[in-house]
């Protein structure tokens, strides 16, 4: 420890005051000391040290992506809740696993790989050794043998095993689970499983009567991992796919804002879809946040209704049964009596055949296209189609789902018939139909459905009323209003004169009976689309054949690791209708493999970089098995989760297990649909396959808030750093100029960031950790305001200075027994901090310990009963100090696993308690009684009270109302 010093008025500070210098003293030794005796790691089953005794807890954090800005003051505050809550549940006698790793593949490392020649993975291992630094200078508790890296070779090829594990295998309906591929084909040799269907087997030959790459088609039609060749997001300004969610509302890549091109191209597919139903009702027994379970639930977009066909008008005879039906599905097929048109996504496959020569007579001009750019002139119909794909290619699915105020559209020269009353109606192509979702198709009923209603009075089309809102007399006219709630049919035929619920099941079993169309449900989630054309992620375990099917890799051969190459740049463009050509391609050597003498070509695309994050907790329970992901003994104990008062079951029981095994993972809302989705999909991929316990990985979800913090705009809208700017006289300045005002999230796009090394070093790591819990709830966000860090840090020096002499460092702390008002003081804080600790509300936790210390401030010493709890308490929020204050108490093992204090239930009930007395409903009088009284004796003390018999006295006393421990009320006059 530190010397004595004088300081600038000439004063002696004393040696050992907590000021900055030595909170970090005090925090480099003991962070030193925990990583020398791995005091945070925890023993699996099997290894020495487990006690299985002891319930278990999982907790972890949304792992961050090792940036080469490091951590700022937003980073930490899910990491050190975690930290705090893990250390409580330690100290409560639980197997404690707290990891952390890196999300480390991704699109910046490869950026700076491309801008400097530097291999991603020398940049990716600088940023998470900076990060990990930064992470042991606050104290975070993580187990030091737990830590993982999506990048690490030993990583992948677990990631590369579980993909094997998805492409082999299938999604079997009437089971309601995946099966290994080899139980399919078992069944298609058995002749017990129909092989294929019309478009796979058209022949609807025997298993044996197949060539081999006719198996190999139908075998690929149904994994859940598959190559297809289907409309993608195109950006040659990236040289890459992206994802619906990678790309903005104006149609241009999230990363880069570069354009974005809708286009067929040939990627592998994630058959997520299989499990939409599992998705939605297996929220339900997870304890998740209701925001985020909506958002999922509507992610995915369940609807229930029918699927309807419309057969085309075709006067030449010259369409097959085929092309001659659309099929549409529609959730109010109660409406189909006033479907007055039909609208097709320009992409719709029947587009091309069903586009006419000529425009029909009597095609009024308002049909024959409305979109920029249309042609000029006396256009066909085929002409003027070809020109609105063009249009609709180049805009994004999320433009065309925005409501435009102009519709657009074009006519294709085709009717077809209304299976519910004959009648012919046109069919058009609108961007606002889309082919993912649904048939590609709709029939349009203006009536009643908004942009049907738009469009139609656009171009035009009629209008006619199908369901009357039986509430609403004075309603407009469907011309001038659109109707589109739940009434009673009308202009219906069959279903005439029903409400909606009962019109709608008899329509769907009226088409039913005449085979024009069944009830189904459908859902607006589509397949995953799982390529990029990046170097800097995890290469596909698979090759291929000369017919161009799949063949997956040896598991004995994994990992497939990634090659060297000279430039990792994708070939960029602005033409929309070039070719990918990833980076793995220059890899010439190793773009080919070699396998029992015959030579195939691998898959020069990567996974995203999901891939990683979609099963990296499980390998935080064994990280260093070469053997497999994880020891099932492993898995089973930290995932399979006992309900209270349970015994841990051999296998998943619902009546017994909680359905996800981390108990409480923490993140931001922002992955509240992707990251958390693929996770559970690739989970219950594994669980249905039998390598995992549970169904689904997260049984708690906590989401925290964000920091806030002021963020400075000049006079372009461009922000500037914030610790540039100057304040003067009420106005903000940055090099003179003034700029304007305002909060954000803390970030690098803002540039308001604080590094939490600057706090760390100006008043140290428990200070900083103490303030960001003491903000507010977790759950909320906040504003940061560093000159209110002072408040958590003089709490500390106040407990300081209440059990240590700042000259000599001994403790101020006696064996004399605490008085009473003590010992009920110090029980009441234990019993209010262990609730709000179980609740993570540490930001009242903490204002507990801040009052109970205040109650000592003024003693000469602490009786020892208080001095040891209160430190126990504060060792989860502060543990580098709490750590040097058990030591200076005469303890030589870590509080760590010291026993968190137990409120003692006798000391929590109250002497007395005060109860306010009302005349008339105004509270005249209080006083003061034992608790429990009954509604006679607590009336009965009201009237002894002088003060209330004062007030009572020459009043007629009509009525009293007592509500025992809370009131009496007289009503006297």
């Amino acid at each position: 420890m530190s010397d004595a010093k004088s300081g600038p008025d000439g004063s002696s500070t004393p040696a050992f005051r907590y000021t900055a210098a030595l909170a970090q003293e005090i925090e480099a030794k003991w962070q030193d000391k925990w990583d020398a005796e791995k005091t945070f790691h925890a023993p699996n089953p099997g290894e020495e040290g487990f006690d299985p005794s002891k319930p278990k807890k999982f907790i972890m954090d949304m792992f961050p992506y090792p940036s080469g800005k490091g951590l700022h003051v937003g980073h930490p505050l899910g990491y050190i809740a975690t930290d705090i809550y893990a250390r409580f549940l330690r100290m409560q006698g639980c197997n404690v696993v707290h990891p952390m790793g890196f999300d480390s593949f991704g699109l910046p490392a490869e950026q700076y790989a491309i801008q400097t020649g530097q291999h991603p993975r020398i940049t990716t291992e600088n940023n998470i050794a900076t990060m990990r630094q930064q992470m042991r200078r606050l104290g975070l508790g993580h187990d030091p043998d737990r830590f993982v890296a999506t990048t690490d070779v030993e990583f992948y090829k677990w990631t590369q095993w579980i993909f094997l594990k998805i492409f082999g295998a299938w999604y079997d309906e009437a089971a309601d689970r995946a099966r290994p591929i080899e139980e399919l084909v078992a069944e298609f040799e058995a002749g017990s499983r129909p092989v294929g269907d019309e478009s796979t087997n058209p022949e609807g030959k025997a298993w044996g009567d197949l060539s081999e790459a006719e198996q190999s088609s139908i075998v690929d039609s149904y994994r859940l991992a598959f190559v297809d060749e289907i409309p993608v997001n195109w950006c040659p300004g990236l040289g890459t796919v992206l994802a619906n969610e990678e790309v903005t509302a104006n149609g241009k890549s999230e990363r880069g804002n570069f354009p974005v091109f809708k286009r067929p191209l040939r990627q592998w597919i994630m058959r997520i879809t299989a499990y939409c139903e599992r998705l939605i009702d297996d929220l339900e027994p997870i304890d998740w946040p209701e925001p985020i379970k909506l958002m999922q639930r509507n992610w995915i977009g369940r609807s229930e209704g029918a699927e309807v066909d419309f057969r085309v008008v075709d006067p030449s005879g010259q369409l097959s049964d085929e092309d001659s039906l659309i099929r549409v599905f529609t959730t109010r097929p109660d409406t189909l009596y006033g479907a007055t048109y039909m609208t097709l996504s320009p992409e719709h496959p029947l587009v091309e055949k069903l586009t006419a020569d000529t425009w029909p007579d009597g095609s009024p001009e308002a049909w024959r296209g409305q979109f920029p750019g249309r042609p000029d002139g006396d256009v066909s119909p085929k002409e003027m189609v070809a020109a609105y794909q063009s249009f609709a290619e180049s805009r994004s699915d999320i433009e065309r789902q925005v409501e435009a105020k102009e519709k657009t559209g074009v006519f294709i020269g085709a009717f077809a018939t209304n299976p519910v009353n004959g009648e012919q109606v046109p069919i058009f192509i609108a961007d606002y139909v889309l082919m993912g979702y649904g048939t590609g198709a709709i029939m349009a009923v203006p009536a009643h459905d908004t942009r049907d209603w738009e469009f139609a009075k656009q171009f035009e089309l009629p209008i006619i009323e199908v369901v009357r809102n039986p509430h609403n007399k004075k309603a407009k006219p469907v011309d001038e209003e659109v109707f589109v709630g739940v009434g009673v049919a009308v202009n219906s035929g069959v279903i005439e004169g029903l409400p909606t619920p009962e019109a709608k099941e008899k329509i769907t079993a009226w088409l039913e009976g005449e085979g024009l169309g069944k009830g189904t449900v459908n859902y607006k989630l589509r397949d995953w689309l799982f390529s990029r054309q990046r170097y800097w992620g995890e290469p596909f375990p698979v090759y291929f054949d000369e017919d161009g099917h799949p063949i997956a890799v040896d598991e004995t051969d994994l990992p497939v690791e990634l090659p060297e190459v000279d430039d990792y740049a994708p070939e960029t463009n602005d033409d929309p209708d070039s070719e990918p050509q990833p980076p793995l391609g220059r890899a010439k050597e190793w773009s080919t493999i070699e396998v029992d003498g015959k030579t195939y070509r691998r898959e020069l695309n990567t996974m995203p970089n999901w891939a990683g994050s979609c099963w990296y907790y499980l390998r935080y329970l064994d990280p260093t098995n070469s053997d497999r992901y994880a020891a099932d003994e492993v898995e089973k104990y930290w995932m399979l989760s006992a309900k209270k008062g349970g015994d841990r079951p051999d296998s998943f029981d619902p009546n017994t297990c909680h359905f996800g095994g981390v108990d409480l993972y923490v993140g931001g809302a922002e992955h509240a649909v992707l990251h958390l989705l693929y996770s559970r999909f690739w989970h219950k991929v594994l669980f249905d396959l039998g390598h995992v316990s549970t169904p689904e990985p997260f049984g708690k979800l906590f989401n925290q808030g964000y920091i806030q913090a002021y963020a400075y705009t000049d006079a372009r809208g461009f922000y500037v750093p914030a610790e540039e700017v100057e304040e003067k006289d009420g106005k903000y300045y940055h090099e003179g100029n003034e700029v304007s005002r305002e909060y954000g999230k803390m970030g690098k796009s803002l540039k308001n960031i604080v590094a939490p090394d600057e706090i760390c070093t100006d008043y140290g790591a428990d200070t900083l950790r103490l303030y960001e819990m003491y903000m507010g709830p977790l759950e909320a966000s906040k504003p940061w305001n560093t000159r209110d860090i002072v408040g958590p840090h003089r709490f500390l020096q106040r407990l300081w200075r209440s059990l240590v002499d700042e000259e000599t460092g001994e403790v101020r702390v006696t064996t004399g027994a605490a008085s009473d008002e003590q010992k009920k003081l110090l029980h009441k804080t234990i019993d209010g901090v262990t609730t709000d600790m179980a609740a993570l509300g540490f930001n009242t936790a903490i204002a507990k310990l801040i009052e109970l210390n205040n109650s000592l401030t003024s003693l000469d010493a602490v009786p020892e009963e208080i001095a040891t709890a209160l430190v126990r308490m504060v060792a989860p929020f502060a543990p580098h100090f709490a750590e040097e204050l058990w030591a200076k108490l005469g303890n030589t093992e870590t509080i760590t696993y010291e026993p968190f204090p137990v409120a003692d239930p006798s000391l929590l009930v109250e002497d007395s308690i005060e109860i306010p007395v009302q005349i008339m409903g105004k509270v005249r009088a209080r006083i003061q009684v034992a608790p429990g009284l009954d509604k006679d004796a607590l009336e009965a003390a009201a009237l002894a009270d002088s003060d209330v018999q004062a007030l009572l006295e020459g009043k007629t006393v009509r009525k009293v109302i007592v509500v025992p421990d809370r009131m009496v009320n007289f009503v006297a006059n």
